[in-house]
């Protein structure tokens, strides 16, 4: 049977998810429901199909699977708007939300629904997202469904749910670690003679083809490092001084720190 999909907060991300799961067929736009409170911006959205509304409440009577996709600081305000029309044997609840768990929402909510939580990351607008899911208790029926769900605009990797923090600093904060090395790359590109343009171009579409390297050979990095770097050549010295000026550290610790900052998001005493 088919399921009805409500958005709850439609920006980037539940924007993105939306379209994927049209764009693959995995559902109808007619059957998703996009919220938000200004709904001039979901006007594009009406047109292809989809239904729109600035009723939470309404939204969530509406469909059988509700995404919570707006910011943790308006969490409670929305859970409190969409509470009494939550129905425990009808609805599944997935929240894309950072540093809230299953067990908070549940709790104020009063309800018994299950919760999934989902962590993508900016990707998802291409189709290319690294998403984590974990869940305290969901069927695997329904977590087999949001893997699916999230499968049509990326890669899934199914987590303990005290680990979402870390997915967060590393899959959705690390986008910008990664492009903060790729303009770093391309800055060093014009230290030795090409155009910013040029050596832009340059840096992306290496870190793009390194990436995916991995990917396809499903090799460890070090095993692609150890094919370009040859004895006393200028690999190993370009690495050598990166680690020496703490490459590697500081990419680790910026990522506990953000995994650090990413539990403490939601004011859980809200």
């Amino acid at each position: 049977m088919t399921k009805k999909i409500a958005i709850i907060g439609s920006g980037n991300i539940g924007l993105s998810l939306a379209k994927g799961l049209v764009k693959t067929d995995f559902e109808k736009a007619d059957n998703i429901i996009l919220t938000r409170r200004n709904l001039a911006l979901l006007s594009a959205l009406a047109a292809d199909g989809f239904r729109t509304t600035s009723n939470n409440h309404q939204a969530v009577e509406e469909a059988d699977i509700i995404i919570l996709a707006v910011l943790p600081q308006q969490l409670n305000s929305v859970l409190e708007e969409i509470q009494s029309a939550i129905v425990d044997e009808k609805h599944l609840i997935i929240s894309v939300i950072s540093g809230v768990t299953c067990a908070e929402i549940k709790s104020k909510l009063g309800k018994k629904a299950e919760v999934i939580r989902a962590m993508p990351n900016t990707a998802i607008a291409i189709g290319q997202s690294m998403t984590c899911i974990a869940t305290d208790g969901a069927s695997t029926e329904n977590l087999e469904r949001v893997t699916k769900m999230f499968e049509t605009v990326g890669l899934v990797s199914k987590i303990n749910e005290d680990l979402m923090t870390s997915a967060t600093a590393l899959c959705a904060c690390g986008v910008a670690f990664f492009l903060r090395a790729i303009r770093a790359a391309s800055q060093g590109g014009v230290e030795i003679g090409f155009h910013a343009d040029e050596a832009l171009k340059m840096a992306v579409q290496t870190a793009k083809g390194t990436a995916d390297l991995l990917l396809i050979n499903q090799t460890h990095p070090e095993t692609e490092i150890d094919k370009v770097t040859s004895p006393k050549g200028c690999t190993i010295a370009g690495l050598n001084e990166m680690e020496h000026n703490g490459f590697s550290s500081s990419l680790i610790k910026g990522i506990k720190l953000s995994a650090l900052k990413a539990g403490n998001l939601y004011n859980k005493e809200s």
